[in-house]
């Protein structure tokens, strides 16, 4: 059986000019919270694939991606004009490691991100299960601009559901209508990110996951590393988890 099989466009919702989710309708294998797939289409004489998050949880049938139409992507180009009803090709089989099994129990997990890097997040915070592992869930999204934050309804549903799961913007070009103005290594360094919740920040109350471009996810980690916090790894377990975002 082909792991490659099609899947129907059931909405497109664009958040910006440039920002747009994709939903489609496809028989995939069950994926965990957090993996990816691929997503290929025929451009000219050959075929285009690109690695995207699942945004919707496992058990909900409506496949989401959370994508930006760059402008000289090969494949967004093309993604971006789909239409309901249009076709595009799915890997049926996810993969990826950056799920919540990977990462050990803790008081408190901070979920870094940057731009679309939100997806998997989403997915994680609607399975819901993080709550067995994690008192408090403190999801972090860097931006460049106010209308970059995607998502507000369904975090704020979130939110409803479980008054521990915080909520921190980071704005960096233009001042934050909410949230924090800056970059993500900026509130970290300061420890604005941890007076959010009020509860200490140490690697013995502390699981941090960082997903986003790979500048932020290196620097990042690297202030981390200087706070004590070590990396975590199945062998050696610790409290920084990463995954590059392209």
């Amino acid at each position: 059986m082909s792991n490659w099989i099609e899947a129907k466009v059931k909405d497109v919702k664009w958040w910006t000019d440039s920002l747009f989710s994709l939903i489609v309708n496809a028989d995939v294998e069950p994926f965990t919270a957090g993996q990816f797939t691929k997503l290929a289409m025929q451009v000219g004489d050959k075929r285009v694939a690109r690695a995207y998050s699942y945004v919707n949880a496992p058990d909900n049938p409506d496949l989401e991606f959370y994508l930006i139409n760059v402008e000289d992507g090969q494949l967004s180009q093309q993604l971006a004009q789909l239409k309901p009803g249009d076709s595009v090709t799915i890997e049926r089989r996810a993969t990826g490691f950056f799920t919540l099994d990977e990462v050990p129990s803790s008081e408190q997990l901070y979920m870094l991100s940057t731009g679309t890097a939100l997806g998997p997040f989403i997915s994680i915070l609607e399975q819901g299960d993080v709550w067995q592992k994690f008192e408090h869930v403190h999801l972090v999204h860097g931006v460049r601009l106010n209308e970059d934050l995607s998502y507000q309804q369904r975090i704020a549903a979130l939110q409803k559901q479980n008054p521990n799961l915080h909520y921190s913007p980071v704005v960096s070009r233009e001042s934050a209508s909410v949230g924090f103005n800056g970059r993500i290594t900026d509130v970290i360094k300061d420890h604005r990110l941890f007076e959010v919740t009020g509860k200490h920040v140490n690697p013995d109350t502390a699981q941090f996951m960082i997903c986003g471009n790979p500048e932020m996810v290196k620097d990042t980690t690297a202030i981390l590393l200087e706070l004590g916090f070590s990396r975590n790894r199945r062998r050696e377990p610790g409290q920084i988890t990463v995954e590059q975002y392209w």
